[in-house]
């Protein structure tokens, strides 16, 4: 038999419920989620006889069954959850995941039979956009739904209604008040987080989620700081799925990747629009977002100094404080107040021994030239140094003691990025993420800002003690 393509069509796509339960099967033997990834990594021989097991009405409607072609964070997470969040790059496939929630919701075993949800909510920032990306978009409900089963769009009433009667009405987020008086047993809410009047369209729609015995709702978004999304998912009744672009790079083409990548990798924006990380700020913090961007910058090819700071974790425990490991340089000709740092790498340790740790710092110290290592010795005292001195024993340690907090420790050296006078290499945004949670009361994050702890030492050392008293005219006693 030769290869075999699947191929869809304009005919009906007839239930495969048979289909489906030896897709499961096959899954289940395999210890896999996704028939797709099944299917990618087995012999032609095993899918030829898995396709030639199939009744003709399973192969019409495989192309039809999105758990078998689903990427992971594009399924539904069990248990009893209200609020489903997908949160992704750009072209994650969230809009898909979002159309396919929807036909599950709508859908029964039949085309007339009834499905779960009997009136769904599709909320957008424009009615213009629910219709384009929601309703007629490339992964929109239409194009994911077979002949037999798809919608019927009636504009003047800005709705999908079903062959079994389920309806999907459209609503613009630009009028919360829309949607006081409709009642819903399922919603589809997409791009909340860039909708100027988020909290009242978000708080008119769950007055509507009233019908039936669980009304529950999906988000589909790329992330941003705001309230409205940072609420939605504290909320304990709302799961989490998560993807960076790249998930999807099937579907997307490869100079796309290359050409974002090479672009915004690393940077703020490409954190939040590629690897669809929600970018959190304390309030009246430190550091913020647009300060760490601006500072963005190559390192050049040599300095006047670098060092490697560790703020040490001698616990060794899984699950314990990170050891934190900055390695930043220094270039310091001319007056202190023309120096100019730059961070250059973040080699913090997570979960490791303080064996580990040690190696790491003194690899670090090694892969940069180092002109030495500063280590926070208020926690183990002398074994710090002997760890690290038991690596390389003949390895410069300058021992340091935090007599002051951790937010009066930073102040100085968050001044030093206030005044242009530090950049960052891409690649730092769990660093980043720890400076942005450090607001002038302490650390907002969870855990110890070991990361940021080290940050302080190496800037403080390269930068600050140095430029201490430099250049002040002072008098001195006979």
């Amino acid at each position: 038999m030769g290869r075999r393509t699947l191929k869809t069509g304009a005919q009906a796509a007839p239930t495969a419920s048979g289909g489906a339960e030896t897709e499961r099967s096959i899954l289940m033997q395999r210890g896999l989620r996704s028939g797709g990834a099944w299917l990618a990594s087995a012999t032609q021989e095993e899918v030829e006889s898995f396709l030639d097991g199939l009744s003709p009405n399973a192969l019409l409607s495989l192309p039809w069954l999105f758990e078998v072609w689903a990427l992971p964070h594009q399924l539904p997470p069990p248990g009893a959850w209200k609020t489903w969040v997908i949160m992704g790059g750009r072209g994650a496939g969230k809009t898909r995941a979002g159309a396919e929630w929807v036909r599950a919701e709508v859908e029964g075993a039949g085309p007339a039979d009834p499905g779960r949800a009997r009136r769904v909510a599709l909320v957008s920032e424009t009615v213009d956009q629910a219709r384009e990306v929601m309703v007629f978009g490339d992964s929109g409900i239409l194009a994911c739904t077979p002949p037999d089963r798809r919608p019927v769009w009636e504009a003047t009433r800005r709705r999908l209604v079903w062959p079994n009667g389920a309806v999907a009405q459209v609503f613009s987020a630009h009028d919360p008040e829309s949607l006081r008086g409709p009642q819903f047993d399922a919603a589809w809410v997409d791009e909340l987080a860039k909708w100027k009047r988020a909290a009242e369209t978000w708080d008119m729609l769950q007055f509507a989620l009233r019908l039936g015995t669980s009304p529950r709702q999906v988000v589909t978004t790329t992330p941003r700081n705001v309230e409205v999304l940072k609420a939605v998912l504290k909320n304990p009744s709302t799961v989490l799925t998560q993807a960076p672009t790249e998930a999807n790079r099937a579907w997307l083409a490869p100079s796309f990747l290359e050409e974002v990548r090479a672009r915004y990798g690393g940077t703020r924006l490409g954190r939040q629009e590629l690897d669809g990380v929600l970018l959190e700020e304390a309030e009246g913090a430190l550091w913020t977002r647009a300060v760490i961007e601006r500072a963005r910058g190559e390192a050049p090819g040599s300095f006047s100094r670098v060092v490697v700071a560790v703020d040490p974790s001698v616990a060794g425990q899984a699950g314990g404080d990170e050891c934190g490991i900055v390695v930043a340089g220094v270039q310091s000709d001319g007056p202190a107040s023309e120096w100019r740092a730059w961070v250059i790498e973040d080699a913090t340790m997570a979960g490791g021994s303080p064996q580990a740790w040690a190696e790491a710092v003194v690899a670090a110290y090694r892969r940069h030239g180092a002109s030495r290592v500063v280590a926070e010795v208020n926690q183990g005292g002398a074994l710090v140094e002997a760890l690290m001195r038991s690596v390389d024993a003949f390895l410069p340690v300058t021992k340091v003691q935090a007599a002051q907090g951790k937010a009066a420790r930073a102040e100085p050296v968050a001044a030093l990025y206030e005044q242009g006078r530090v950049a960052h290499v891409r690649g730092l945004g769990a660093l980043e993420d720890q400076m942005c949670r450090m607001g002038r009361g302490g650390y907002e994050g969870r855990g110890s800002p070991d990361r940021v702890d080290a940050l302080v030492w190496a800037l403080t050392d390269l930068m600050i003690v140095p430029a201490r008293g430099r250049g002040v005219p002072q008098m001195r006693s006979l």
